[in-house]
Order: structure tokens, then sequence, then C-alpha cells
């Protein structure tokens, strides 16, 4: 039954985390709220929803490593796993604004993480603190899009659903993404403890994995569609969101401590961001190619092997 929990912990937060963006497009068009905002926030938001739900469940029942390490295996696994598989079906470009600005503060936030962990805690105020840079970059987010589509006419979103249906799914979702949440920590606790596996290894990988769908699912559909405008920069923004957002929502909930072993992921994920940036150059011509993929995915499975077997 733990597998079976496991499986359903995951299908449930595909669905609903698909439903909750679906639901916030709707609304964002009833309230005439632009396509912008709309993806800016709401997709976003509803991206990483199965992560946020996952980390502050685990917390809450007093699984600290779960609720870390979801975090730092999603990240890990956003970079190596699912832009190294978009990589290797198309080529994706890199724009300036994700070698300027975004991958600069993702870097920013990962080594940000690091340095608060070193006392092995995540408190509070450090939580207020990952919140409050969070609100700065979505608000330079939105005025750095806002500058660049300027010269476009505002658009807003086409309602695909009533208010009152778009209301039923956003609160259904909701509920779903608690649910899937407690199926995939209860699934997971089990499988770790008849298996001897620490909690921190099955929440970098398997537990990680699960929560990285949406985003896998979205850019590989993309890319099997033939569309070009695919960007670094949503997974960089996806990555900023993890730490500043979950994290900082979760130890503002509770005081979460962590593990020694966990500096030793964040590490990875330090080098996995710092392998994007290389891959991201020269300045204004690079693009992820196939063999940049493959590398990418290559330093995935790498990390996969090593967590397993040391």
């Amino acid at each position: 039954m733990d597998y079976f929990y496991l499986l359903l912990g995951f299908i449930i937060l595909l669905i609903c985390g698909d439903l909750l963006v679906k639901s916030g497009v709707a609304l964002s068009s009833h309230f005439r709220i632009s396509t912008l905002v709309t993806g800016v926030i709401i997709v976003s938001f509803g991206t990483s929803a199965p992560e946020l739900v996952v980390s502050i469940g685990a917390a809450l029942k007093d699984h600290p490593d779960i609720a870390v390490g979801n975090v730092i295996g999603s990240n890990i696994s956003n970079i190596a796993m699912v832009l190294g598989l978009t990589a290797i079906l198309i080529r994706i470009p890199v724009s300036k604004i994700s070698v300027r600005f975004d991958w600069p503060f993702m870097m920013f936030a990962s080594i940000l993480f690091y340095i608060f962990i070193i006392n092995g805690r995540l408190s509070f105020f450090e939580g207020f603190l990952f919140l409050t840079l969070l609100l700065i970059f979505i608000i330079w987010s939105l005025r750095k899009s806002r500058m660049e589509l300027s010269r476009i006419q505002h658009v807003f979103a086409k309602a695909r659903y009533s208010l009152f249906t778009a209301i039923i799914l956003l609160i259904f979702s909701s509920a779903g993404l608690y649910l899937g949440a407690t199926l995939l920590v209860e699934g997971a606790e089990s499988i770790a403890l008849r298996f001897g596996v620490s909690e921190r290894v099955i929440s970098v990988t398997i537990i990680a994995f699960g929560t990285s769908v949406p985003e896998l699912a979205t850019s590989v559909m993309a890319a099997l569609k033939k569309q070009l405008d695919i960007s670094i920069g949503n997974i960089i923004g996806s990555n900023i969101f993890n730490i500043f957002g979950i994290l900082g929502v979760t130890s503002m909930i509770k005081t979460i401590p962590v593990s020694l072993e966990m500096k030793f992921d964040v590490c990875w994920m330090l080098a996995v961001s710092m392998l994007l940036l290389i891959f991201m150059l020269p300045y204004g011509r690079a693009v992820l190619n196939p063999w940049k993929g493959a590398v990418l995915l290559l330093t995935y499975i790498s990390y996969i092997f090593i967590v397993f077997h040391y």
C-alpha cells in the first residue's frame, strides 16, 4: 500500500496542480487581471504548489528532511533533469535577461540559503527575509516584463470556465493538493523506514522528482509541439520561488532543523547552478543544445546514484 499511496499522491498532485493553474487563469479573466500577471504569479504558483504543500505538511508532521530536501531536490531536478531533457528534444535559446538578472538572483538565493543553514536550522526571521526578497523579485519581474511588452497591447486571458466553476475548481484543487501531499509524505516515510533509507534520500530523489512533474510535463510538451518560446528564466524563477517562497513560508510556520547531510545536497544544487551558467555563455548568443542537455541529464543521474549509494 505504501507504493500505492506514493503513486496516488504523485497523480493527485499533478492533476490538482494543473487544475489550480486553469482555475487561476479563468479567475484572472473574470476579474480583468492581465495575462502578464497571470503568467508570473498564478501559473508560477500553480506549478510550485506541490512543493509548497509537501514541505509545509512535512514540517508540521515533524519530517524536516522531507520539508527541506523536497526543495533542494526539486531545484536540482529542475535544472539538470527538466532543462536537460527539454534541451535534448529542442534547442533552447538563452535570453540576455536570464544571464544578467535571473541567474544571479537564483544564485544569491541559493548561497543565502546555504549561509542560513550553517547553524543547522531555518528560523522565523530567516523565513520572513526570504519572503521579503521573493516580493522584491516578483515586483522587479513584473516591471521588467511590462517594459519588454510596453509596445504590445494589453491582453486579457480568455475565460475557460464560468466564475462559479472556477471558484469550485480552485477549492477542489487546493484540497486535492493537501490530500496528495499527505499521501506522498506518508508513503515516502513508510518506504524509507522499510528499506532503511533515510527520509533525506527519499525527499531529494523520489519526492523531488514527483513535485517537479508539472515543470517537466510543461517543458517536454512544449518542446514536442515545437514551441520555441521555452524560457530558461521560467525554470530559474521556479527555483527562486522554491527557496524564497516555500522555505520562507514553511520556516515562518515552524522552525526547521536542517541535518548535516543536507548541506551536501545544497552543494550539488550550487554546482548544478554553476554548470547552467557555463552553458548559458557566451553572453547573448548561447543556446542549450542536445549535447548540453545530455551533460545536464547525466549530471542528474550521477547525483541520484551518489545519493543512493554513499
